[in-house]
Formats: structure tokens, C-alpha cells, sequence
């Protein structure tokens, strides 16, 4: 076991490496929508987005909207888990500090995004969004997994983890 997954991590990164470890992958900016290549062995590094110069994998959850979900979804190589969750949901924003650490923790491997689905119905309606918070587990652009319900840390890790490596 990696220090990553010791730590709760996933080491999901260096499992997508080749032997000898120059894969690149894809990684979509959260701030500009940029596609970067990044090789794998340098995902833990602090890649920077070669448009906008902004971290592309900073260890926090960010924000998706309509002009960015599909992209992030079907032009990352990286496993994303979405959380889809409302500002009015107490079970979401008690969730909330659990997720935070759960994106730290998976960091570079693993990323974590939040759509709020008030702002946008039509992909909560699209992906049939029923109770929230729901988290969604996409890999190579497909879904892989679901849960409904709020998760402390320890059983959202266990989660995603168990579902990336579907």
C-alpha cells in the first residue's frame, strides 16, 4: 500500500501509470476549462493550467455549472465524484466539511466537484437527481457509481474508493 492509501488517499494516479511511468493525462482546468496533459508521475507536483496558470488539482471541491459539467466529465482522465446537493439541504451542508477533507485526501488522483442543483435542474433532472446530497462517481466519462444520502469522512472515502476502482 501506497502513503496515499495509508492515508485515506487513492492511488488511483499511480495505477494508470505505465512501467515506465511517463502516461500523460488529461486534466480539464476548473477555472478556465482548459484540457492539459500531465504526466502521471507528476500529478502530486502542483500542476498548474498552461492557460489560465491557476492549480489544476488543488486538493478542494469546485464548483460545476451547465457550460462545464460535460467537459469536466467526459475530458478528464481522472476519476471526478460529484456531489449534487442544494444550499437549502441540511443533510448537504452538514456533508459539506466531511467532502472538503475527502478532496485533500484523494488529491491528485481523485477529484471532487459540487453542483448545486438549483442553479442547474436540467442536469440534476438528466442524471434523475430524486433526494440530495447524492454523489455520483464518473470514470473514463461513465458513471460508476452512486449514493444517496450524507457520509461522514471515514464511509466517503471507503465510497469513492471502492467505486474508482470498479
Amino acid at each position: 500500500m501506497d502513503s496515499s492509501s495509508a492515508a485515506g488517499g487513492s492511488s488511483y494516479a499511480s495505477s494508470r501509470r505505465g512501467s515506465q511511468g511517463n502516461e500523460s493525462l488529461r486534466v480539464v482546468c476548473a477555472h478556465c476549462g482548459a484540457t492539459n496533459r500531465v504526466p502521471a508521475a507528476r500529478l502530486g507536483d502542483g500542476a498548474k493550467c498552461g492557460t489560465c496558470k491557476e492549480s489544476l488539482l488543488s486538493g478542494h471541491p469546485f464548483e460545476l455549472t451547465k457550460t462545464s459539467f460535460d467537459r469536466q466529465i467526459l475530458s478528464n482522465d481522472l476519476p471526478l465524484v460529484v456531489d449534487f446537493w442544494a444550499p437549502w439541504c441540511g443533510p448537504c451542508r452538514m456533508m459539506a466539511p466531511a467532502y472538503e477533507q475527502a478532496a485533500e485526501r484523494l488529491a491528485p488522483g481523485v477529484r471532487l466537484a459540487k453542483l448545486n442543483t438549483e442553479d442547474e435542474p436540467d442536469i440534476a433532472a438528466r442524471f434523475g437527481i430524486r433526494s440530495i446530497p447524492t454523489l455520483i462517481a464518473f470514470k473514463n466519462g461513465r458513471e460508476v457509481g452512486r449514493q444517496s444520502g450524507a457520509l461522514d469522512v471515514g464511509r466517503l472515502l471507503d465510497w469513492i474508493n471502492s467505486n474508482i476502482r470498479t
